[in-house]
């Protein structure tokens, strides 16, 4: 080392214009060093004070000018730091699609084209309108605010008719851009609202309508870190759980405050050192400075109705975040459009192989395709059309036509099924228990009567509809079940049909196959609308406020009239009592009717078959004309089940009351089912349903009258036939109400064909091709039901419809077969 030092004159040589002080110098004095001290700063300030503003780094730092004039160095370190701002300000880029080599992700993650991609964003926000020129995200926004959300939903097709740079990005990085697009949004409503963050302080943007929809077993490697949308059933759900968003951590050596850290979905974010007093940890997080965000996880599974034949469903996790939390509950068939994304997972490794990577979606934005059509979607031109709807005289008969327009016949389950949708008014008097307003329905007679078909068709139509069948479901797949959650490993408690058909329809099929112990399990169902669960340590009390249509068959297969209801079905009378309306279909055996119905069936097979060119609308169908479309009926329903509370004032309440005294003793005397104190409740709930159809706010007389027809109708045909007719003639007052005069005829008309139809086989023998009736018989019928005028009836549609031919010459009808 000391050779270092050693002189050598060869490289020991200096240029001789160089000036060398090679002289020695004496320390300074402290009065010397502090006069050349003073010096050296008069001469640093003079420097400070150029023309161009800038100073040497450290200057403002002096310890003798620190507090010499504090202002002043305000001032100067403001305009060094405006022009340094300046200086670092990028350049706006016109040619944004221009990546200049680089990738999408990396492109949007610079300076310049994130700031660009943020200024286009808030000038989409502000300037997009709609046909009619109104600002279309403006509006949304405040309403955003008066709700006091942080969702701000943007149409994808919308965004990429204005800026499809940014609609091309967004798909292929969407991290990035969801965060730009927040940080637009955020600038822009606080602009139109300044003090917002004081209730929000993050908004986010949900894409909504993503132009391409994913199913779930079709996701691979190329969706990898990319926008999706995909559809399907949520069947669990985790608790709502705090999540860390940004993290602070305490150091336990010297108590200092690390952070904050932002925590991401991937990783755990820990400090590696503490910058105070550079140890190692350990390290805490500080709960009371640390921000947390809401965390739930949902499975989705694939819709029953989209897998393939032989084939299991799939299911994939989705995080939800924020205000997205409890936004669905199992059994809701949601669209979901999330960034889908991979984490790492040890449990996958020591069995597949290292290494392998599991999958989850994390949710942007999430609709639940009941929401899609519910009241709050509906647009202006839904409400008029439904109120203009609700202004037609003839609105009950086209909502009750318009119930299963592609079966034949069955009136009174078309109209009982109608009124179940519509439903009655829930009371709570007092607070004190509930009186249910949905309206209980039970299907039964022959087979290949379309029982089921009925039941089908609800799923279609209803809010919220849960279809099941008795030799499928137990007691506790109908109520709830507890069990034990696959990572906690706790009791859990799962919710069965009846909760999942909360404020909707419950169906039930082959309601006669259930067990005794499953079907006793519901009856606290259908009147109470509570399932109460006491089972591993949970007790609670679930609320099951549903309609429950169901079907059943007759013991032996076929309805016998010359038997009872209740001989007929094997069902005890507390599940009897319990349904408001009881439809009996007998399959009976009508030439005409028969005949028609055969029309009926191979028309339609030949109009829906997928390689038919024929019209719809055929001429061998019924008349359809009076029927609603069904994607309107569904609104309907929806609308005046939601906003239609029709109270009960002004009922006749003798008559009620003699009804019901009258109907207890004609059941007491024939047999049948029993009439209770619920078949009260059952007429005020049918009448309120009869005016909620009408969208009136008050039940009418007429209502009544209605439900009084419905419900008579109902308990005479559970009758035995040979008590039928004289209960028919008691209660005629009631059951000829409201029925349009050409239906009665119409049934006397048809009755008096058929006995001339048998006495002229009996006679003469052989095919009959044509029938004739006598005007004056079907007079003579026709003024014992008080019906005087025939000739509207000779030219209904609903006479010539049926091949019927008035002869005014000969005074006959004459019927084609």
């Amino acid at each position: 080392m000391e050779r270092d030092y050693q002189p050598i004159p060869e490289l020991d040589t200096y240029e001789d214009d160089i000036d060398i002080d090679r002289e020695d110098y004496d320390a300074l004095s402290p009065g010397a060093r502090a006069a050349a001290e003073a010096q050296m700063q008069e001469r640093d300030r003079a420097m400070g004070d150029r023309a161009d503003g800038r100073m040497r780094r450290g200057l403002l730092y002096d310890a003798a000018d620190e507090d010499a004039r504090p202002g002043r160095r305000r001032r100067i370190i403001q305009q060094a730091g405006e022009e340094e701002a300046m200086d670092d300000m990028p350049e706006a880029i016109e040619n944004l699609e221009d990546l200049k080599g680089y990738s999408i992700m990396e492109w949007v993650s610079m300076i310049g084209p994130r700031l660009e991609i943020k200024n286009r964003f808030k000038q989409f926000l502000r300037t997009f309108v709609d046909e009619k020129g109104a600002s279309v995200y403006r509006e949304k926004m405040r309403q955003m605010c008066e709700a006091n959300k942080q969702s701000l939903i943007v149409n994808y097709n919308g965004l990429a008719a204005e800026q499809s740079v940014i609609a091309y990005f967004l798909p292929e990085a969407p991290k990035e851009m969801l965060s730009i697009f927040d940080e637009a949004a955020k600038e822009v409503v606080l602009s139109l609202f300044p003090n917002y963050d004081r209730i929000a302080t993050q908004i986010h943007v949900r894409i909504s309508e993503l132009p391409l929809l994913e199913e779930i077993r079709s996701l691979r490697q190329l969706h990898l870190n990319q926008l999706i949308r995909t559809s399907g059933v949520v069947t669990s759900h985790t608790g709502v759980l705090p999540q860390l968003n940004l993290v602070k951590f305490d150091c336990n050596k010297c108590g200092n405050t690390i952070g904050p850290l932002v925590q991401t979905q991937g990783k755990d974010v820990k400090p590696t050192s503490c910058p105070e007093c550079q140890s190692y940890g350990p390290f805490e997080v500080n709960m009371e400075q640390t921000v947390y965000q809401n965390y739930q996880r949902i499975t989705v599974q694939e819709s029953p109705g989209k897998i393939a034949a032989g084939r299991l469903p799939r299911q994939k996790d989705a995080i939800l975040l924020g205000d997205l939390v409890d936004i669905c509950k199992p059994g809701d068939e949601v669209e979901l459009t999330g960034i889908y994304t991979n984490s790492f997972d040890g449990s996958l490794n020591t069995l597949n192989g290292f290494p392998v990577f599991s999958t989850v979606i994390e949710a942007n934005y999430v609709v639940v395709k009941e929401d899609k059509e519910a009241v709050d979607n509906l647009n202006d031109d839904d409400i008029k059309e439904i109120l203009a709807l609700s202004k037609d005289d003839a609105i009950g008969d086209r909502v009750f036509e318009s119930i299963a327009p592609s079966i034949y016949g069955h009136e009174n389950i078309k109209r009982a099924i109608g009124l179940s949708l519509f439903s009655g008014v829930r009371k709570n008097p007092g607070k004190k228990h509930n009186v249910r307003g949905d309206i209980n329905v039970l299907l039964c007679g022959d087979p290949g009567t379309a029982k089921s078909q009925f039941l089908k068709y609800v799923t279609k139509v209803a809010q919220r509809p849960v279809f099941t069948t008795g030799q499928g479901a137990s007691a506790v797949g109908l109520t709830a079940y507890v069990q034990k959650h696959p990572v906690t490993r706790e009791w859990t408690l799962e919710a069965g049909a009846l909760v999942l058909a909360d404020n909707g329809v419950c169906l039930i099929d082959e309601f006669d196959k259930m067990n005794d112990a499953d079907r006793t399990s519901i009856h606290e169902a259908m009147e109470q609308q509570t399932i109460s669960i006491s089972k591993a340590g949970i007790v609670a009390t679930l609320q099951a406020r549903c309609a429950i249509i169901a079907a059943a068959n007759p013991i032996g297969g076929r309805y016998d009239p010359s038997l009872t209801f209740a001989e007929n079905v094997d069902l005890t009378e507390p599940i009897l009592s319990r349904f408001d309306v009881l439809c009996v279909v007998r399959d009976t055996v009508d030439p005409v009717i028969d005949e028609r119905m055969a029309r009926f069936v191979t028309g339609s097979h030949m109009r829906h078959h997928p390689a038919s060119m024929m019209n719809p609308q055929s001429e061998d169908e019924t008349d359809t004309r009076n029927t609603i479309k069904q994607d309107l009926l569904k609104k309907y329903i929806m609308y005046a089940r939601t906003k239609v509370n029709p109270k009960l004032h002004y009922v006749d309440q003798d008559k009620v009351s003699a009804l019901y005294a009258e109907l207890r003793r004609e059941s007491m005397a024939t047999g049948s089912i029993p009439i209770t104190v619920r078949h009260i409740e059952s007429m005020i709930r049918l009448a309120e349903a009869h005016a909620k159809l009408h969208l009136r706010e008050y039940v009418r007389e007429d209502d009544i009258n209605i439900a009084i027809r419905i419900m008579l109708e109902s308990f005479i045909d559970t009758q035995k036939f040979s008590v039928m007719k004289n209960m028919k003639h008691t209660f005629s007052k009631y059951l000829s109400y409201k029925k349009d005069n050409n239906e009665l005829l119409l049934f006397i008309l048809k009755q008096l064909a058929k006995d001339q139809m048998v006495y002229s086989r009996a006679r003469y023998g052989g095919d009959i091709q044509t029938v004739e009736i006598s005007v004056e018989e079907l007079e003579d019928k026709a003024r014992q039901i008080n019906i005087h005028s025939l000739q509207p009836f000779y030219e209904s549609e609903l006479f010539l419809a049926n091949r019927f031919v008035h002869d005014k010459r000969a005074k006959n009808i004459i019927l084609t077969l």
